[in-house]
């Protein structure tokens, strides 16, 4: 009598697997290209945002104008460890 239960329940579980996988197979081919083209639309809003620029920005720079968006610190204290020299002869 245990061996007929567990022997039911066994069957039961392995069925309730089977059921859930080509439940999950059949759903996912529905709803695989929605899915596919909403990370590819949140994809290009990541990053297309950081190729285009803003129009006003680009109307103030001209065609061979050089722009500086950066300043270097007037203050910024020198390296002086620059490295070890080398000196060396060229052999023939």
């Amino acid at each position: 009598m245990i061996q007929a239960a567990a022997v039911t329940g066994l069957v039961k579980t392995i069925l309730i697997i089977l059921l859930v996988w080509y439940g999950v197979k059949i759903l996912s081919r529905l709803f695989a290209p929605f899915l596919v083209r909403y990370v590819a639309k949140k994809a290009e809003q990541k990053f297309g945002g950081a190729y285009h620029r803003p129009q006003n920005k680009e109307s103030k720079v001209k065609e061979g104008e050089t722009s500086i968006d950066k300043m270097p610190r007037k203050n910024a204290p020198p390296k002086k460890n620059v490295g070890e020299y080398v000196d060396y002869e060229e052999i023939d």
